[in-house]
């Protein structure tokens, strides 16, 4: 299955340095000095409502939506070097269906289908004539990290899920604003726009010391879509043992449309 690895890692990859769903702002709250830089009457208070309301406006800026479809440009580098370019058509029916087909770009065929659904993954791999069944349990189990659906089809609509409210510290300056979050698994760098809020910038680092896992995500090339803020150029980087980098240019995308999710299974696929 040559082709499954990347975009499971587009996907999965992603869930990996997901620890958990943004919730709200705790009343007890920790300022790092050397990285607060709000000026004038500086009280822990004001700085509390400080970060609810730049929380408040990160969440304001959700994508809300019935269904969703895209047609992606990924191209992808790991220890090998650059892999095949790929075009992934992606299309969601909010939390119950996530829909991916694979293209190899090159050859103009499709190389991979997978169905996601709350509690199950299915991938049909086209040229090996393969089909594999597993569960999100046996998925979280793989990656040691507890997620769900919903942090799925967030992270590809490109919704807001890194900012945990256990926040440490903050910085803003004319042009963003940066707050530093700790959850369970791992320590959250989010970097947004000071003026509109949409995400710039997340880097999440492991608290595991002896994984040291480390993910750089990156949001650029907004576009206001029917008072959306949509994000068509995405980059990831990962890096534990081996690296892994990835971006994504939403070629086009639509919400709230009809769409079918075909998903037939030969009956002559080796069933894993």
């Amino acid at each position: 299955m040559k082709y499954t690895f990347p975009l499971l890692a587009i996907v999965m990859g992603m869930i990996v340095f997901s620890c958990r769903s943004a919730r709200k702002i705790q009343t007890a709250i920790t300022i790092n000095d050397s990285t607060h830089t709000v000026k004038g009457n500086d009280s822990k208070a004001d700085s509390i409502k400080f970060i609810q309301q730049v929380f408040s406006k990160v969440k304001n800026n959700r994508i809300d939506f019935k269904t969703f479809s895209a047609k992606i440009k990924v191209d992808y580098t790991d220890k090998n070097g650059n892999g095949p370019d790929l075009t992934v058509f992606a299309r969601i029916q909010k939390d119950s269906v996530i829909w991916l087909s694979v293209n190899a770009t090159v050859f103009s065929y499709e190389a991979i289908r997978i169905l996601i659904k709350p509690d199950s993954v299915i991938v049909l791999d086209r040229k090996d004539k393969q089909v594999q069944f597993r569960t999100l349990s046996y998925l979280q189990e793989l990656t040691h990290i507890p997620f769900d659906f919903s942090m799925v089809q967030d992270l590809i609509v490109g919704n807001a899920i890194y900012l945990d409210s256990n926040i440490i510290s903050f910085k803003k300056n004319e042009t963003s604003v940066s707050l530093i979050s700790t959850g369970k698994f791992f320590r959250n760098l989010l970097t947004v726009n000071s003026g509109d809020f949409t995400l710039q910038h997340s880097k999440l680092d492991d608290l595991d010391l002896t994984r040291s896992r480390i993910c750089d995500l990156t949001y650029s090339d907004y576009e206001n879509k029917n008072g959306a803020m949509f994000s068509t150029g995405r980059k990831i980087a990962i890096a534990e043992k081996s690296k892994l980098g990835i971006t994504m240019n939403f070629k086009q995308y639509s919400f709230n449309e009809t769409l079918s999710y075909p998903f037939s299974i030969p009956k002559n696929y080796k069933r894993n």
